[in-house]
């Protein structure tokens, strides 16, 4: 299992930069982790408007901003990253294509990044950068809206941590994980696996077919359990996976929930599907795996 020996933090400099910030230090001071703080500076050019701005004073704007910047990160993490080790990196470039970039080039253990906005709208709507990371990134990514809510007790962030399996091809892969996570923090571990039921509603789903299709899951699962050694109560539900997935977060009081992403390099180079949703809706981090 990979560790976090690294660990990518990108900031705008923004409120869920700050929340995001918090969280990651009190992971970073379990895992005794490098933070590489990534600040990422768009074009020039996307920001002079209709301005004629060429050679020389072009030079001029850039190494301001830069130097700037510099600054701005370095009080960052004095202020939000205090007590854990911090190297600032200024990136020039499109954003989620450095962070990412970034990321492989440092083989770091996970990307960790808010996802957009608060308030009543906030599970409709999912940032683009955010979106792109998620996309193309091989390692896993941290996101969370919940980040904006850092742990209360530092040392001991996660107490408990909830697997959502599709049983597909990444299963494995999420399992283990998911469970390395929970051993590391002597957390309680969860699975859970979301049935789409054939009808309206699951009352109305067919028996014998909720029992086959039950009693195949958990055949599966107890298989996967059995590779990974991962032991934990298994939830078996039968309803949208979204929706029944963050209310067992919600139920169980999860800290983190953990769920399969496909890698970009490799045969599952798409999140699939219900993950966006569940990303938005979860009332706790989700680690995409």
């Amino acid at each position: 299992m990979s560790s976090l020996a690294k660990l990518v933090l990108p900031v705008d400099f923004s409120a869920r930069s700050v929340a995001a910030a918090l969280y990651s230090r009190a992971i970073a001071a379990h895992f005794q982790s490098e933070v590489i703080l990534v600040h990422v500076l768009a074009p020039l050019y996307s920001d002079m408007g209709g301005m004629e701005v060429t050679g020389s004073m072009l030079v001029d704007v850039y190494r301001n901003r830069a130097a700037g910047a510099i600054r701005e990160l370095e009080a960052f993490a004095a202020t939000h990253l205090a007590g854990v080790n911090v190297r600032p990196v200024l990136l020039h470039g499109e954003p989620s294509a450095q962070i990412v970039q970034a990321a492989h080039a440092e083989n770091a253990g996970a990307i960790a990044m808010p996802t957009h906005g608060y308030g009543p709208f906030r599970r409709f709507i999912l940032g683009s950068n955010t979106a792109k990371v998620l996309h193309d990134a091989d390692c896993p990514v941290w996101t969370g809206v919940h980040l904006e809510t850092p742990p209360d007790h530092p040392a001991q962030p996660i107490r408990r941590v909830l697997c959502a399996l599709d049983l597909g091809a990444q299963s494995h892969k999420t399992l283990a994980w998911a469970a390395w996570l929970a051993g590391e923090f002597a957390a309680e571990l969860t699975l859970i696996h979301s049935i789409t039921a054939h009808c309206e509603s699951p009352e109305d789903a067919d028996r014998e077919w909720r029992t086959g299709i039950r009693d195949a899951a958990r055949v599966e699962i107890e298989r996967l359990q059995g590779e990974t050694s991962a032991k934990g109560e298994v939830l078996l539900d039968i309803g949208e996976p979204a929706k029944a997935i963050c209310a067992a977060v919600t139920r169980i009081a999860a800290d983190v929930l953990v769920i399969g992403r496909g890698s970009a390099s490799g045969s599952f180079g798409r999140l699939r599907t219900n993950a966006y949703a569940i990303i938005r809706q979860s009332p706790c981090p989700v680690v995409s795996v």
